[in-house]
């Protein structure tokens, strides 16, 4: 099908999930973006995107400073979404649950949680190191016996409702002219360069820059152009649980050092932990892995908190990460062989808690070809090349 050049756009946005509406909001509140802004999604009921089906959680617990910096600017953003995101007098609350996170660390992992601190400290981040005594005093309903220390997010960590902030993305973008179109993409190249996207009805949308904001999509649309991208589907599973023992105080989100995560939701408890290497299969699928629970959730829970062992299985839900298998971290930017091409993928699970910084420089990238707000330059694709990697060692 040749081009036409009756639809064009500044800027063509595949996905709109956390990440995509977010650049889309960012870039049209720019006064000096003035181009049409389109964002392609696939299901706008987000009944299977990785946003709607997220734990939905921040945290500066990173072992890379940008990623502090990157957390800390979501929260700020979390806290301000009322004034920033309001449409019509609709003042969109994300219910931000400031309880922190604790990670539970045995005596080998009390050096890194202490590395990891001074970063942390040393970015802003309000994070304290407890010895074992601390936890026992702070959570009297934990087994403490086989830990040798903690570290505790002070402020700026919890957890928010992941459909309320898309959606309130989504509606001030629209409110400020971004469009909207439910369609599958593919990406259209001229030689090298990308230069719009084709979609499932066949119509063409030519654009000066398209942004790949696909999530657990991001790699095999890439690949479908010829273009390299290390982002692959891969499934989580969430697991809601009830205890009829109250724990008082109630725990923040805490991660057990064997991997197992915990945080309250309401009356019951979400959970879940990183499949071994040899159960993590690249995959579409959306089928919980129950056998987790079993194999190594409910054991770990168990030990950690006595109580827990008469917990109840109420459900469970599968989500996909998009994971970046390279080094687990977002990869932003240009791509260096697709010129036209935007990247904004492999986030390997903290997508929506890094959508608003994430939102921010790739809008300021379209805009003035430099990150302003915060230097992500880092996360480049070329660091893969370069050989580069970032190696985050508080990975969850």
């Amino acid at each position: 099908m040749a081009l036409e050049e009756s639809s064009r756009a500044a800027v063509a946005i595949v996905g709109g999930g956390a990440v995509g509406s977010a650049i889309a909001y960012f870039l049209t509140a720019d006064p000096d973006f003035t181009g049409r802004c389109v964002v392609v999604e696939r299901d706008p009921t987000y009944e299977t995107a990785s946003t709607t089906l997220s734990c939905a959680s921040i945290r500066q617990q990173f072992s890379t400073p940008e990623n502090v910096a990157i957390g800390l600017f979501g929260a700020d953003f979390l806290r301000r979404m009322p004034d920033l995101l309001e449409v019509d007098g609709d003042r969109p609350d994300p219910q931000f649950r400031e309880n922190g996170y604790l990670f539970l660390a045995g005596a080998e992992g009390v050096p890194i949680l202490e590395d990891n601190n001074r970063i942390q400290r040393a970015g802003g981040a309000d994070i304290t190191l407890l010895s074992a005594d601390d936890l026992k005093a702070r959570y009297p309903w934990m087994n403490t016996d086989d830990l040798a220390g903690a570290s505790l997010g002070m402020a700026n960590e919890g957890w928010f409702d992941p459909s309320l902030v898309l959606n309130a993305f989504k509606r001030k973008a629209r409110d400020q002219g971004a469009e909207y179109i439910k369609a599958e993409a593919r990406l259209l190249r001229k030689g090298a360069r990308v230069v719009g996207v084709r979609l499932g009805s066949g119509e063409t949308i030519l654009a000066d820059t398209v942004v790949n904001a696909a999530g657990p999509h991001a790699g095999a649309l890439c690949r479908a152009a010829d273009i390299d991208l290390p982002v692959e589907p891969r499934t989580r599973t969430v697991f809601v649980l009830k205890c009829r023992e109250k724990l008082n105080p109630p725990p923040p989100l805490t991660i057990d050092h064997t991997g197992v995560y915990l945080r309250p939701e309401g009356d019951a408890f979400l959970s879940g932990v990183n499949p071994p290497a040899d159960r993590e299969p690249e995959t579409s699928a959306l089928e919980p892995d129950w056998s987790l629970f079993e194999d190594i959730i409910w054991p770990s829970l168990a030990n950690r908190i006595p109580a827990f062992e008469s917990l109840k299985l109420e459900r469970a839900w599968a989500g996909h990460y998009d994971m970046n298998p390279v080094d687990h971290n977002g990869i932003l930017g240009p791509h260096p062989e697709a010129p036209g091409l935007m990247l904004a993928n492999g986030f390997s699970g903290h997508g929506l808690q890094q959508s608003p910084a994430v939102g921010r420089a790739i809008s300021e990238l379209i805009l003035s070809g430099g990150y302003r707000t915060l230097d992500l330059s880092r996360f480049a694709y070329d660091r893969f090349a370069r050989g580069d990697l970032i190696l985050e060692r508080n990975v969850v």
